[in-house]
């Protein structure tokens, strides 16, 4: 592996940890439940970039296989979640 690239990858991991910190505070003082999901949606989507990360750091393939699984999951429960903040009705 290239002397450069631990370091780009080194400074990715902590710009995705940097940001997912953004979106957690997203997630918690969002004003709207579609400002929370949105955050929850990016923050998941950063989390994946981080376990890619991380096997491409530690040079172990598991971790891809991890985030492969993670992915479906996060894609079910964005789905379950919208699927039931849709059916709530606002009182009028």
């Amino acid at each position: 592996m290239n002397i450069v690239l631990p370091v780009y990858v080194d400074w990715f991991i902590a710009f995705l940890l940097g940001s997912c910190m953004i979106g957690v505070v997203r997630i918690v003082i969002g004003p709207t439940s579609a400002d929370r999901l949105t955050a929850l949606n990016l923050v998941a989507s950063q989390v994946l970039a981080l376990l890619v990360l991380t096997a491409l750091k530690a040079g172990a393939p598991v971790y891809l296989d991890v985030a492969m699984v993670y992915a479906v999951f996060g894609f079910l429960g964005i789905l379950a979640l919208t699927r039931y903040l849709s059916g709530r009705r606002k009182p009028e």
